[in-house]
């Protein structure tokens, strides 16, 4: 399931390249035909993530809210801001979270843009971006315009220059602003969104009154926004702690780092596109890492392999309905 950042991501594209423009909404698919001919010409006028949901703001006091769920993901197309991780996932944003990033194999334009130093400042490209399974890689500026319709698209929003397509959400609905107000009020607090100090505050009070244990609360959309779990095993691993630990028994300084460890780490996935969890790397193991899990991460997807920092063999073991990975001596 795509985790905070890339929803964040997602969210920026839409604030770039539709914020202030009519679009032209349908559904190919027809099951959000209704939806789409509420939304048909009007503007858009926001764009913002909560955690792991989406809200598009139109004129005539209407949101569209998106969760991409498991299986969800925006195809964009047209004149948008690419970045290295958005190329190498052919204009993907959603399910990218584990493809990588080729940093040296990516070529954009004249500027750069392939370069360590220019990730998190995209550039603006003409080139239309093809972006469906059958279609791969960069076309040239007379390819059809819109785009094609592949597959089963739940909903395509279209300006006169940029083309999202919305496939397999779980939730593609249409709010009031009273509805939508209401879902992010259920939502846990997100370092990118309001006041990161106050935002700390609320998930210390919630965490430690919790007989919950802290691998649990940390994938609670309730208690914390946008962590999924990547993120909550890694997290886990950074603060040394025991998965299993009850909330209410991790003292404050230690909920409190984990926090700021979230607004890191955060930060560093709506920049680079991909959940970067490891530090002090070398520019070559850098770009390893952005291009391969498998050097990108401490405990995550490495059950039986041994511990980076002590050699112990990772361990996997299922809590609520979710794979868990962790170091047993690193984190006891």
């Amino acid at each position: 399931m795509p985790e905070g950042h890339s929803v964040h991501r997602i969210a920026r594209q839409f604030a770039r390249n539709f914020v202030g423009l009519p679009v032209h909404a349908s559904s190919p698919q027809g099951r959000f035909a209704e939806g789409a001919a509420v939304l048909e010409g009007r503007e858009m006028l926001q764009a913002m993530a909560v955690g792991k949901q989406m809200f598009l703001e139109f004129e005539g006091d209407t949101w569209l809210r998106v969760h991409l769920g498991l299986y969800g993901a925006w195809d964009f197309a047209g004149e948008i801001l690419v970045d290295p991780t958005i190329a190498s996932a052919n204009g993907r944003m959603g399910q990218t979270n584990q493809r990588g990033t080729d940093l040296d194999g990516v070529i954009l334009d004249d500027a750069g843009e392939n370069s360590l130093t220019s990730i998190g400042a995209p550039r603006k490209t003409r080139v239309r971006v093809r972006m469906s399974e059958q279609t791969k890689g960069l076309a040239d500026e007379d390819a059809e315009w819109p785009p094609p319709v592949v597959g089963q698209v739940r909903l395509r929003l279209l300006t006169d220059a940029t083309c999202a397509d919305l496939r397999g959400p779980t939730a593609c609905a249409l709010q009031t602003p009273d509805e939508m107000l209401a879902t992010v009020a259920k939502l846990g607090p997100d370092p990118l969104v309001g006041d990161p100090a106050e935002g700390e505050e609320r998930f210390v009070r919630i965490v430690r009154r919790k007989p919950t244990a802290i691998a649990l609360l940390l994938m609670d959309q309730a208690v914390v926004s946008g962590i999924g779990n990547v993120y909550r095993a890694e997290m886990l691993f950074r603060a040394r702690l025991n998965p299993h630990t009850p909330g209410r028994d991790v003292p404050e300084e230690v909920v409190r780092q984990l926090w700021r460890d979230w607004v890191r780490l955060l930060a560093i996935g709506v920049e680079t596109g991909q959940m970067m969890t490891m530090d002090d790397l070398s520019p070559e193991q850098y770009r390893a890492a952005m291009a391969s899990r498998d050097d990108r991460h401490w405990v995550y997807h490495r059950a039986g392999l041994p511990c980076r920092v002590c050699g112990t063999e990772i361990a996997l073991e299922e809590l609520g309905a979710r794979k868990l990975y962790w170091c047993p001596f690193c984190q006891r």
